[in-house]
């Protein structure tokens, strides 16, 4: 089956209870033992698995075309489980640009737990392979990165990875499985924040991981994920198996507003550059070409001047929101650097915008009044 349909029916199943199309929500916490001690209807405690979860699952790891996923309570959580997956003294290579909050979870969590890490450039596939060492397990790819959109390629560090004997993880919350299949690819494992495009409403926090083989590895994600207990509710699971049968339509509008935003952005005399892989001239263009089926809903872009003159921008818009996440149907802007703090590595003149799916042109016209 093709996205679009998988996107629809995935996960779904009509009720057996009273033939609803759409499935009930079972909230729950505990499920009832057999006189012989069995658990007949497969559940035992909402913590170690509930039906809206085990649908959202089954859904989710259709779209990314893996062997099985897990949900977590939100984007941070389902990254933790992966680490947890380690051991203290293995070694992580990590994009130098990675998404901020990773960072964080790496640096001053999982560090003095005794993993290692090394930061590198990711586009540059010489400082990716001179950054292994004997007890590297796995590399963290991000792709487009946040906030800068640089593009790794897929398809050789994952090579890279496996001839190390490690494993590659691949956040795809920005791409999403409609533009783009990592598993297919050749990574291990797929992360999302499902809090952003499958949620697409601003309404419902949530994380998951996608594996390509059900193995060891995978189920000690597991366990963190139920022994620990970082699981979504029965609520935001039926939330977001509610909204992926439109992540297909979203996705592509996202896409082709955000082009042809960045495409304006590129000639305003007020903007001094556009990160956004859709333009030809930009140095991730020719991946991105190769591994994505479209470029995306996020761009951002550095204004001429600093920090004063970004905020300046961000307050005129009428329209666009000043909020942060992202993959909503409304756009959002956000000086992207105070967020971060103080340790941000990320342009002070530079704003992140997250295309929603209005019409093009209003938001054009928005973002000129903004800059004047």
């Amino acid at each position: 089956m093709r996205i679009e349909t998988i996107a629809v029916h995935a996960g779904h199943k009509i009720d057996e209870a009273w033939g609803a199309v759409s499935p009930p929500i079972v909230l729950s916490t505990t499920f009832e033992r057999a006189e012989d001690g069995s658990f007949p209807h497969g559940y035992i405690y909402a913590r170690s698995g509930n039906p809206n979860r085990d649908a959202l699952e089954r859904c989710i790891a259709a779209l990314e075309g893996g062997a099985k996923a897990a949900a977590f309570s939100s984007g941070s959580a389902a990254t933790m489980g992966i680490f947890n997956a380690l051991k203290p003294g293995d070694h992580v290579v990590a994009p130098r640009d990675v998404y901020y909050g990773t960072r964080l979870i790496l640096n001053e969590l999982y560090a003095s737990w005794g993993l290692r890490v090394s930061f590198v450039d990711m586009t540059a596939l010489e400082q990716v392979e001179e950054s292994i060492r004997p007890e590297t397990r796995l590399i963290w790819i991000e792709t487009p990165s946040n906030p800068l959109l640089k593009i790794t390629d897929i398809k050789a560090v994952s090579s890279i990875a496996h001839r190390a004997g490690a494993r590659c993880v691949c956040d795809n919350t920005w791409a999403t499985p409609v533009l783009q299949r990592p598993i297919e690819l050749g990574a291990d494992i797929v992360l999302h924040s499902t809090t952003k495009y499958f949620g697409g409403h601003s309404d419902v926090l949530g994380g998951c991981v996608v594996t390509n083989t059900d193995d060891e590895f995978f189920q000690r994600v597991c366990s963190y994920q139920r022994i620990g207990g970082a699981v979504p509710s029965p609520f935001e699971c039926w939330l977001l198996l509610r909204s992926i049968p439109t992540l297909p339509c979203r996705m592509r509008i996202h896409s082709e507003n955000a082009l042809k935003i960045a495409k304006f952005l590129r000639s305003n005399p007020r903007v001094l550059t556009v990160h956004y892989p859709g333009l030809q001239d930009n140095p991730g263009y020719e991946v991105a070409s190769r591994q994505m089926e479209q470029f995306g809903g996020m761009l951002s872009f550095e204004v001429r001047g600093g920090q004063k003159e970004a905020f300046e921008v961000a307050a005129r818009v009428k329209i666009i929101k000043r909020a942060t996440s992202l993959g909503c149907v409304e756009s959002l802007i956000e000086h992207r650097a105070s967020i971060e703090g103080k340790d941000t590595t990320t342009p002070q003149n530079l704003l992140r915008l997250s295309v929603g799916i209005e019409n093009p042109e209003d938001l054009i016209e928005d973002l000129s009044g903004a800059l004047g």
